[in-house]
């Protein structure tokens, strides 16, 4: 008694089990419904439902609600039942889940990402609330985008106390005319993220003007241009900062980018660490995290004495640093922040290339040649890349700022060659292989997700590089084009033949 309350039931949990003293987890009166799986020696069934009952029959605790529904009227009606029993369950939820109950046809259907493509959430509508709209804030993001925030008046949305929202784009604003001064409705969108859904116009003080979205960056003064000004077919509404890497706040965003958990990971350098780091000018570009310790060892004011930082923890960060000295080519091209190439995306582009020299020298090669060369070409090839990547990275490989801090970093770091994971020696391992035409035994996705999970790699065009062609019906250009390099040209029988074996 007499504690803080909780903001929300997750934030409870999560903070209870982080807790570094486990006498007070203990303490805490956490209870779980068993739903899911990790690693099995032996499976008790071969559906989901099958599952959690097994679980049940161990003794874990499972959530009665849970139900079979023949059809989507059926899961529909679900919905609707737990949507109005919703307030009386005794535990909060944010919506149901649907999934697909046989565990074969979920293997099928895999992964997208990092999502299941063989379960969906189907959320509850988001709760409201109404404040007063104080000030409209610029941010500037690590790509140069401004990005500009609500400020409100603090207001309780869902069990959450919410003071920032999201107003996404100047269009948005222009669009729903929200005005500094505005009683406005937020909601929390997917229960997480709040944001304005209108205004409500009948209290708007006298005398508010629309608001003006700024023409230039609020940090550094360079022009903010919007993409669509420059070519209307790309549909841009964002605003860009054109200060690029002189930019203290895309500097620093992308330092923040840098450091992060997909990307370099340093234990001990977050957020607010780059913020007084960068602002102190201990650390302008990610090279200098690495030349921080030798700098430190030689600097009138070390580390280890200010405030707020003790012999240890500057001995951990450093040892943090120096445990990224080497780092898998993925993380490390994710890392370098280029727009466009996500976690995903990072992985693909590590995938083919394998080595830091194969993908940086494509990838120069392309922005020397352009649209029309050859390399721009192989790349834009690569299975899951498409053109808005390819134009990403040759803006990026053609900027001599980029090339240079590119360059530094690489005389600290070491960036090791992608492995793949070879669980399984097939006959296609190491083979490059191209899907054509209509396949009817699988779809292209599925038979992508098989040759990868054995070892080959899947290429969109064919080249002198292919082992295999693997041709559906009305197989066009590909097909004669496979047959004049003299590639093997294989049906979908006897491609799953020789997957078989």
């Amino acid at each position: 008694g007499g504690g803080k309350v909780f903001a929300n039931p997750r934030n409870a949990a999560a903070g209870s089990l982080r807790q570094l003293d486990s006498a007070v987890t203990a303490a805490r009166p956490l209870r779980f419904f068993a739903y899911a799986w990790g690693e099995m020696s032996e499976m008790p069934a071969d559906t989901q439902k099958g599952m959690v009952e097994a679980f049940a029959k161990w003794g874990l605790p499972v959530n009665p609600l849970m139900r079979l529904c023949a059809d989507a009227d059926e899961m529909l009606a679900f919905y609707r039942e737990i949507g109005d029993r919703r307030a009386s369950l005794g535990y909060d939820i944010d919506g149901v889940v649907y999934k697909v109950d046989r565990l074969d046809l979920q293997d099928r259907l895999g992964f997208v990402s990092r999502s299941p493509r063989w379960a969906i959430a189907h959320k509850f509508p988001a709760e409201q609330a109404t404040t007063v709209l104080r000030d409209i804030e610029i941010q500037v993001g690590r790509t140069g985008s401004l990005t500009p925030v609500a400020k409100l008046e603090p207001v309780t949305v869902g069990g959450v106390v919410v003071s920032n929202a999201t107003l996404h784009n100047e269009d948005e604003i222009a669009r729903k005319d929200i005005r500094i001064g505005d009683t406005v409705v937020v909601q929390r969108a997917g229960d997480v993220i709040p944001q304005i859904v209108r205004v409500i116009e009948e209290k708007r003080p006298k005398g508010t003007k629309p608001f003006a979205f700024p023409k230039v960056c609020p940090v550094c003064g360079s022009h903010a241009v919007r993409e669509a000004d420059n070519d209307p077919a790309a549909g841009g509404v964002v605003r860009r900062c054109t200060g690029g890497l002189i930019c203290p706040a895309q500097a620093k965003e992308r330092l923040k980018h840098f450091v992060s958990r997909l990307a370099f990971d340093i234990e001990g350098l977050g957020e607010e660490k780059i913020e007084a780091f960068f602002d102190e000018g201990l650390i302008q570009r990610p090279a200098d995290i690495f030349t921080l310790e030798a700098r430190d060892k030689v600097s009138p004011a070390p580390l280890a004495k200010r405030k707020g930082f003790g012999k240890k923890s500057v001995e951990n960060l450093f040892r943090a640093i120096d445990a990224r000295r080497t780092i898998g080519l993925d993380r490390f091209i994710f890392a370098l922040g280029i727009r466009h190439v996500g976690e995903t995306t990072a992985n693909d582009l590590a995938k083919a290339f394998r080595t830091m020299e194969a993908f940086r020298s494509a990838s120069e090669a392309a922005a020397r040649g352009g649209k029309e060369s050859e390399a721009y070409r192989d790349i834009d090839d690569i299975e899951g890349i498409g053109e808005t990547v390819v134009d990403a990275l040759v803006d990026f490989f053609a900027e001599p700022h980029n090339i240079e801090a590119l360059e530094n970093l690489l005389v600290h770091v070491t960036v090791t060659p992608y492995e793949r994971v070879q669980t399984t020696h097939s006959p296609i391992t190491g083979k490059t292989v191209v899907f054509t035409g209509s396949l009817e035994r699988f779809s292209r996705n599925e038979a992508k997700a098989t040759a990868e999970r054995l070892g080959a790699k899947v290429a969109g065009s064919v080249s002198g590089k292919t082992d295999y062609l693997v041709a559906g019906a009305d197989a066009g250009s590909k097909l004669a084009k496979a047959r004049e390099a003299g590639v093997t040209v294989l049906t979908e029988d006897e491609w799953l033949d020789l997957i078989k074996r």
